[in-house]
């Protein structure tokens, strides 16, 4: 970069990807359970602190986020849009279709890898997600990374919006 330029905002932030279940705890309505409630409380106080980082999702995050009762799917949809969409380009399905086989992930998690996937393809810093079963999983976490890295992905890191309000 010459003297003269000057790097876009979205330079200096960390990228972030949203998966669907960050967006659902955010727009949900308050849960009597303990453990939902802090986490929604813990999301919606990351949420505010959002400006520091460069968001992303993709088609995924935001099909799954049109499920459901069309009320709150709406309430979903409308946060996701201020999140900038990815590409799914092949190479991200084919680097999912990868963390299913060699991880490997029941096909219910599909779309879990596909998240995990298009995230590492497309070089972002941080996954955001409340799913501890099959992407924020410390059991299955260093197969990700492996099998990301074996492809030649730096995989995101994984973690809760309380990890990132703690940075």
């Amino acid at each position: 970069m010459s003297g003269g330029e000057e790097k876009s905002p979205e330079a200096h932030r960390p990228s972030v990807y949203i998966e669907t279940t960050v967006v659902s705890y955010l727009t949900a309505d308050l849960s009597r359970d303990i453990v939902t409630l802090a986490h929604q409380k813990i999301t919606r106080e990351w949420w505010e602190e959002r400006a520091e980082f460069h968001l992303v999702a993709s088609a995924f995050t935001v099909r799954e986020a049109g499920f459901g009762d069309p009320a709150m799917a709406a309430k979903r949809l409308n946060a996701l849009r201020e999140v900038a969409l990815l590409d799914v380009s092949a190479a991200a399905l084919s680097l999912a279709r990868a963390l299913v086989e060699r991880i490997p992930l029941p096909r219910k998690a599909e779309t879990d890898a596909a998240h995990i996937a298009v995230a590492a393809v497309n070089g972002v810093d941080y996954l955001l997600t409340w799913n501890l079963k099959h992407i924020a999983n410390p059991a299955i976490q260093r197969r990700i990374e492996s099998v990301c890295r074996t492809l030649g992905y730096e995989p995101p890191i994984t973690c809760t919006p309380e990890h990132l309000l703690e940075r």
